[in-house]
């Protein structure tokens, strides 16, 4: 493309977007956007599951290691298959799993960029800051449950009785690890999005302060659901940073809201005083 094609392209851009100040499109547009933001997401988890094949076989390994370390211990436990095709299928399974972790900060960024040209510009700032807490938070709880995935293993295969065997199913086992994982990723999401409300003006924090018996109840019982049995570690180990990150999201949300009462304070005020001056002479204006 020349020069003089690159300014004409530029200026024509510029003379739509002066047309369009607040980034409206029609329908056909709006939905050829969110098609092309979708497939730019399921790239970015095709290209992370390509990676996954080659990260199966440790992976596997170390998924498997609390059940060979329970039958090194004594216990009769084994992952098996139960048909010919379940390695392949898990094999999918597990790289798809590993191209969504991977991908997140792709397909986290695709769904704020569809959203963030009808925000304002302040509600933009929050968007991003709400981009770069809720990646490594999502990173975190992964990694948390990856944390209690050896305790929690060897928890449930304690109750099995003298004389009895556990030999679970392979997809019966990565499924439950696996939502294990996701419950822990998504659970230290929600402070995140207590805040991206409370900046959007919607939940002020002396509402949250108000319930906070219920914040405390759905602590409780995210930690429950994602410690099936009620295995007390990995309650514990979800249970207490979500706690310390509500109590961050609270104080933020707290903070906000003071300075947003500010601000409306000093509006009101330098608006009374501009009344009070009365109107101003049309050669003023």
């Amino acid at each position: 493309m020349t020069t003089v094609e690159e300014t004409a392209r530029r200026r024509r851009r510029g003379s739509r977007r002066a047309k369009n100040p607040n980034g409206e499109m029609p329908l056909r547009e709006h939905l050829a956007e969110l098609r092309n933001r979708i497939v730019k997401s399921l790239l970015a988890v095709a290209l992370g599951a390509v990676g996954g094949f080659f990260l199966y076989q440790p992976l596997m390994a170390a998924l498997t290691r609390p059940v060979k370390e329970a039958a090194d211990a004594g216990a009769l436990a084994a992952v098996s298959f139960t048909t010919i095709a379940s390695p392949f299928d898990m094999m999918l399974k597990v790289a798809l799993f590993i191209g969504v972790v991977v991908s997140s900060p792709i397909w986290l960024y695709q769904a704020w960029a569809f959203v963030a040209p009808g925000l304002k510009r302040t509600e933009k700032k929050y968007a991003v800051a709400f981009l770069a807490a809720a990646v490594p938070l999502f990173l975190l709880g992964v990694a948390l449950g990856w944390l209690v995935m050896p305790q929690a293993v060897l928890f449930f295969i304690g109750f099995t009785p003298d004389g009895f065997a556990n030999f679970p199913d392979a997809q019966t086992y990565i499924d439950f690890l696996l939502r294990l994982f996701l419950a822990f990723g998504v659970a230290m999401l929600l402070p995140v999005v207590l805040v991206g409300l409370n900046m959007l003006g919607v939940l002020p924090a002396a509402t949250i302060l108000k319930h906070w018996r219920i914040t405390v109840f759905v602590i409780a019982l995210i930690a429950a659901l994602a410690a099936p049995g009620g295995d007390a570690i990995t309650m514990f180990y979800l249970a207490a940073p979500l706690f310390l990150l509500f109590g961050l999201a609270i104080l933020l949300c707290w903070v906000n809201d003071r300075r947003r009462a500010r601000t409306a304070a000093k509006h009101a005020v330098d608006l009374e005083a501009e009344i009070a001056a009365g109107p101003r002479p049309l050669n003023e204006i």
